[in-house]
């Protein structure tokens, strides 16, 4: 292991001991959106093939988004950034671990989805690698995302929990987790197409033998896309802001 991936594995550590337990990313990664699925499910009659993608990308979206979002206002608050930027760690490094704390944390919570629609709602799994790969690449994806809403300037974590969720609660109604892409309205699905939780749920749909409208190859490509156009874009907004946070 590098240097430098050594440093970032050294911060993944310290967030997954410190903040995967915080409740805020308890109750917006993990309870939240378990209630809202339930809402929506409870006393109906949706076949597995449309219910289980849904949850699993629901689950995904919101606990690897749930972490990042909390870390930097947490140490803005209490002085730890400041002696984090004296080290010898780069930004990249700094956020590099953030994304990995929030990428094991929604793996492990995803695990729950995915071992009741197998072994409680018996949904029938017709490709294992597009789920495991779907699954992986998600999951870091919407990690990054997560590392992106916290870019702001604040030592205050519910007011990045609040512009988080003003992204996040869109997008689960427009990205195919209650209602399939292929059910939306022609003026809906190129809102859909925009989001990479559509492509999340898209193949999903496609691990399970669901109906679906963009084949696995696209959702995977398009995943790892997102990926990087959302690193990228994030380390523009923390390069620019980081600094700022001392001050506050």
């Amino acid at each position: 292991m590098t240097a430098a991936a050594h440093r970032a594995w050294a911060i993944a550590k310290k967030d997954v001991r410190i903040y995967c337990s915080r409740g805020p990313v308890i109750i917006f990664g993990v309870l939240f959106p378990t209630f809202l699925f339930v809402a929506f499910a409870w006393g109906r009659n949706v076949p597995a093939d449309s219910l289980v993608p849904g949850l699993i990308g629901m689950a995904l979206f919101f606990t690897a988004s749930a972490t990042t979002p909390a870390v930097l206002p947490f140490e803005t608050r209490t002085r730890t950034l400041e002696r984090l930027l004296t080290a010898p760690i780069t930004i990249p490094m700094l956020i590099a671990g953030d994304v990995i704390a929030a990428l094991l944390f929604g793996l492990l919570l995803s695990l729950i989805p995915i071992v009741i629609s197998l072994a409680v709602v018996r949904a029938p799994l017709h490709h294992p690698l597009q789920l495991v790969g779907g699954v992986i690449l998600s999951a870091l994806c919407f990690a990054i995302m997560g590392s992106l809403f916290s870019a702001p300037a604040t030592d205050n974590p519910a007011s990045i929990m609040t512009l988080s969720n003003l992204v996040r609660l869109p997008l689960i109604f427009v990205s195919g987790v209650f209602m399939p892409v292929a059910k939306m309205g022609a003026w809906v699905r190129p809102i859909a197409y925009l989001s990479p939780l559509t492509y999340t749920t898209e193949l999903m749909r496609n691990a399970f033998g669901g109906e679906a409208v963009i084949s696995a190859g696209l959702c995977l490509g398009m995943l790892a896309l997102f990926c990087i156009a959302l690193w990228i874009i994030t380390m523009a907004a923390h390069r620019a802001s980081i600094h700022r946070r001392l001050f506050l």
